[in-house]
């Protein structure tokens, strides 16, 4: 796992160890934020919106982008972010879509930080990018606590994964902005509760909004476009009265 944030450690036998690990990775996310912060100050001032999403392996994300990222297209610049430990698969399908997407491997690590985070945005396609997606490394731990600058968590969760999971993994639904829930054709097949499922996430997040769609059936992909373009509008709009 993660040698920048020890998730991957060993359970500590003694204090003293206990103790050097939580005060190294204070200072990580310390530095973290810091960097993070200004990511977000510079997207401010240009109006561009980042969006970071996160999900368990498997859950849908590059297929919801390939899904909806195209009408965008047509409207804004849009650029995809995206992390993953090992290969460019993900990139590769979403730029055979004509998506502009960048691969960033992490080379073990289980999430992205705001340092890669920061070179990247410094570059074609996303110095000019209005809207800028960002697909974090499979995981429901680690990426929920690293800032990358990102004007919103959005986590999406599968009805092919457990309705209790963000019980579970309470961390990422409590920062999130929005809780996507994917593949709704599959509901018939799987043992899967929606309504217990925003129950579940509304006890770590009262109150977070709750999205339900199929990428494959297009079904509630409507609901999303409009929320990244609501989101998209009022960033903008915001930069340009400053």
């Amino acid at each position: 796992m993660c040698e920048t944030c020890g998730c991957g450690e060993a359970q500590h036998t003694h204090v003293t160890r206990t103790a050097r690990t939580i005060a190294l990775g204070e200072d990580v996310l310390s530095k973290n934020n810091a960097l993070a912060a200004d990511v977000r100050a510079m997207l401010a001032q240009r109006g561009a919106l980042m969006i970071n999403l996160l999900s368990a392996p498997g859950a849908g994300k590059t297929l919801l982008l390939e899904a909806t990222l195209p009408q965008l297209q047509k409207e804004l610049k849009v650029a995809v972010l995206e992390g993953d430990v090992q290969t460019r698969y993900d990139a590769e399908r979403l730029r055979r879509k004509g998506i502009p997407a960048v691969q960033l491997n992490t080379g073990g690590a289980c999430h992205l930080d705001a340092a890669s985070v920061a070179l990247a945005l410094a570059r074609a396609p996303f110095d000019t990018a209005e809207l800028i997606i960002i697909e974090n490394v499979g995981n429901l731990v680690c990426p929920a606590a690293f800032d990358l600058g990102e004007d919103a968590k959005v986590v999406l969760l599968s009805v092919t994964e457990g309705d209790d999971k963000p019980e579970k993994y309470p961390a990422a639904f409590a920062a999130a902005s929005m809780m996507v829930v994917s593949k709704m054709d599959l509901l018939p097949h799987v043992p899967f509760d929606v309504q217990r499922c925003r129950e579940s996430a509304w006890q770590v997040h009262p109150g977070l909004p709750v999205l339900e769609l199929s990428a494959t059936s297009g079904a509630g992909l409507a609901a999303w476009l409009a929320w990244l373009r609501h989101e998209q509008a009022h960033k903008a709009g915001h930069a340009h009265q400053h």
